[in-house]
C-alpha cells in the first residue's frame, strides 16, 4: 500500500442533436487497502497513490463480456428507457449511446456508467431534473448538453489524464480555482484518469469527497460492479515490460505510391495518444473522391468490427478487440470492406479509403494500434514498425517522419514528393 499526504499550493461534434426521449420521469496485481480520507477545510488532502487501476480505465479485458443494454435494463433507472436523437442512427438508446463513445475511444463502460450515476443519479434511478436531462457528468462549461456530448467530453478527460500520466506528461492537476496539485511519481494512470476528471468539475474540497475510497466514487464503482481492483488482477499486468510489436505491413497493396499524410496524431476523433498514422494514394482529383486502391491488412487476424467507416482486426485470435494486440483502419468505405468474421492474411485487401467514419478533408486511411485496449503511442516505448518504416513525431500532431535504415519519408498533409512511399513486393 503507498499513501502520501499532498498539500495544496496556489500557483477543456457533430454526430448528435440536443433531444432526449424517456417514458421515465497497468495496474498493481493486488489491491491496495487505503486508509479513510478526510474531507480538508481548506487543504491538505490525502491522495491515495493507487485510487483506481489502469484495467478499469480503459475497454481492456476486464470489459469484454460486458453489456452496457443488459445492466441498464435490470438496473430499471432513467437510462434504461431513455433516447437520443443522433445524425447518424436516428432516435438511439441510451445503452447504444454509452457502447458508441466506450468502443470508439476504448474507455471502459462500466467507468462511464459509474461516472453517470455519481454525477446525475441517472443508472440506478432518477436524475434530480428528469425534463431538463442536459449536463448528464457534470460538465456545465462544456458545449454540448446532451448525453453523446457529455459522453465524448468524458471520454477526452479521462483520456488526457491515463495517456497523460502514462507518458509522463501529467506532473500535476489545476483547479477552476486556479489550485494545482502536485501528483507523485508513483501515482499510476487510471489514478491519474479520475483525479483529472473530478479536478475540471469542482474545487478542492468536492474533489476530495469524489476521491475518498470509503464514500466516494470508488465505493459506488464497487457498489455497482465489484472491486476493480479485484477485477484487473485477475487479468495481470495491463502492459507487460518486455512487450514488443508483432510484425506488420504497410497498409496497402505493393508497387503502388501512396503518400505519408499523417504522422503520430491522436487515436480518434482527437482523443488520446499520438497512436495513429495517415497514408492517402494516389488521386487525380483532391478531397473526398472514391478510389479504386485498396487499403490491405497490416498482419494476420480476425475482423471483430466493421461499422460506420471503421474496421478492427485482432491479432491474438480470441475474437475479442479489447484482449492482446487490435488494429483500427478507419475511413474506410462502406462498398467492398471486409466483413466481421473474415480472416484477413497481411496484404489481403480490406477495404477502399475515404472520408467515412470521422472528421477528413481528403481521401485516405487512418490507422492505429492497441494492445489491451490501450492505444498505443506511434513514437513510444514500442515504435509504430510497417515493414521496417519506423515512426517519429514531430513537434505537434501529424508533423514526424518514417525512417528506414537512411531513408526518410516525411509526413507531408498534401501529399507533396517527400511523402511518397512504397511498400516492396
Amino acid at each position: 500500500m503507498r499513501f502520501r499526504l499532498v498539500g495544496f499550493c496556489v500557483l477543456g461534434l457533430s454526430l448528435g442533436c440536443v433531444f432526449g426521449l424517456s417514458s421515465a420521469a497497468a495496474a498493481p496485481a493486488a489491491r491496495p487497502q487505503a486508509p479513510a480520507i478526510t474531507t480538508p477545510e481548506p487543504a491538505p488532502v490525502g491522495v491515495f497513490e493507487h485510487f483506481f487501476p489502469d484495467a478499469a480505465v480503459v475497454a481492456s479485458p476486464i470489459t469484454r463480456d460486458f453489456d452496457v443494454a443488459a445492466y441498464l435494463e435490470s438496473s430499471g433507472g432513467f437510462l434504461a428507457e431513455y433516447q437520443q436523437y443522433l445524425m447518424i442512427s436516428g432516435w438511439t438508446p441510451a445503452a447504444k449511446v454509452i457502447e458508441r463513445v466506450a468502443r470508439e475511444n476504448s474507455i471502459n463502460p462500466q467507468l462511464l456508467l459509474a461516472l453517470l450515476e455519481y454525477q446525475s443519479q441517472c443508472v440506478l434511478g432518477q436524475p434530480p431534473d428528469p425534463q431538463n436531462f442536459t449536463s448528464a457528468l457534470g460538465a456545465q462549461t462544456y458545449y454540448r448538453k446532451d448525453l453523446y456530448g457529455q459522453l465524448v467530453w468524458a471520454a477526452r478527460t479521462l483520456s488526457d489524464g491515463f495517456y497523460g500520466r502514462l507518458m509522463g506528461e501529467l506532473t500535476e492537476i489545476s483547479f477552476p480555482d486556479g489550485t494545482i496539485l502536485a501528483l507523485s511519481e508513483e501515482i499510476n494512470p487510471g489514478t491519474a484518469a479520475l483525479y483529472y476528471f473530478f479536478a475540471q468539475l469542482s474545487g478542492p474540497v468536492e474533489w476530495a469527497r469524489a476521491i475518498d475510497p470509503q464514500s466516494g466514487f470508488l465505493a459506488l464503482y464497487t457498489q455497482m460492479f465489484g472491486d476493480p481492483w479485484d477485477a484487473a488482477a485477475e487479468f495481470g499486468e495491463l502492459l507487460p515490460e518486455d512487450l514488443a510489436q508483432p510484425e506488420l505491413e504497410l497498409p496497402f497493396e505493393p508497387g503502388r505510391i501512396w503518400a505519408y499524410t499523417g504522422g503520430p496524431h491522436p487515436a480518434f476523433e482527437g482523443i488520446g495518444p499520438r497512436a495513429a498514422l495517415d497514408f492517402a494514394p494516389s488521386m487525380a482529383i483532391s478531397g473526398c473522391a472514391s478510389s479504386v486502391e485498396w487499403v490491405t491488412a497490416m498482419a494476420d487476424g480476425w475482423v471483430v468490427r466493421a461499422e460506420d467507416g471503421v474496421v478492427v482486426q485482432e491479432l491474438d485470435g480470441d475474437g475479442y478487440e479489447q484482449t492482446g494486440w487490435a488494429l483500427m483502419y478507419l475511413h474506410i468505405d462502406s462498398q467492398d470492406h471486409a466483413a466481421v468474421g473474415a480472416y484477413l492474411r497481411m496484404g489481403d485487401r480490406l477495404g477502399h479509403p475515404s472520408c467515412a467514419g470521422g472528421r477528413a478533408t481528403g481521401t485516405h486511411v487512418h490507422v492505429a494500434r492497441k494492445y489491451n485496449g490501450v492505444w498505443m503511442p506511434a513514437d513510444g516505448a514500442v515504435p509504430f514498425n510497417l515493414g521496417g518504416w519506423v515512426a517519429h513525431a514531430g513537434e505537434e500532431p501529424y508533423l514526424g517522419t518514417l525512417t528506414r535504415q537512411e531513408e526518410v519519408i516525411v509526413a507531408h498533409q498534401f501529399g507533396s514528393a517527400v511523402s511518397h512511399i512504397q511498400r516492396q513486393e
